[in-house]
């Protein structure tokens, strides 16, 4: 089911925010298509909080958090683009929001108020991209160690050459 009720609910709370609602992906049944919205950062938690609490709205679940690098990505004007996934499982409806970031210090506000289920996704994109989430409890890295300098899912991350492998010794079958 799609969620025109609460971006229809969004448009009306916040009538200032161009959400530019659009489907995640074309679909020849409309009733099927999933919506996307875009947030600016400082709206973020307004909007959140809204899309949560909300009786129109309900999405009581955040499915996922995760992260896309637009480097040289045809058209794109902004650097990484943190897409949460919810889910209201009253309402039966999904949302996609999008909310971007630029570098040279990639941040957005952190969700972890509004769904505590957000500590360890943002830390897994602070991590590996390298968008700071202000206001996280424990911002700190899950994947890879303190210390480590670079962000391993970022499209100018090196595949050889530079990054840990300058620091460690390469392990390979025979010497294992």
């Amino acid at each position: 089911m799609r969620p025109d009720a609460a971006i229809d609910a969004l448009k009306v709370q916040l009538p200032d925010v161009d959400f530019a609602p659009r489907p995640l992906l074309e679909m020849q049944d409309k009733s099927q298509e999933q919506m996307c919205i875009c947030v600016p950062p400082d709206r973020l938690i307004e909007v959140m909080t809204f899309l949560k609490s909300d009786p129109r709205c309900a999405f009581e679940q955040l499915c996922d958090l995760t992260c896309v690098d637009y480097l040289n990505f045809p058209k794109a004007t902004d650097r990484y683009g943190v897409t949460y996934s919810l889910l209201s499982l009253s309402k039966e409806h999904r949302l996609w929001v999008k909310c971007f970031a630029n570098d040279p210090a990639p941040e957005v506000p952190s969700v972890v108020g509004v769904w505590k289920g957000a500590d360890w996704l943002e830390r897994e994109v602070w991590d590996l991209f390298g968008v700071k989430f202000i206001g996280h409890p424990d911002l700190r890295r899950i994947m890879t160690w303190e210390g480590f300098k670079a962000h391993p899912l970022r499209k100018d991350y090196p595949l050889i050459g530079r990054g840990e492998r300058e620091d460690f010794e390469r392990v390979v079958r025979e010497s294992a």
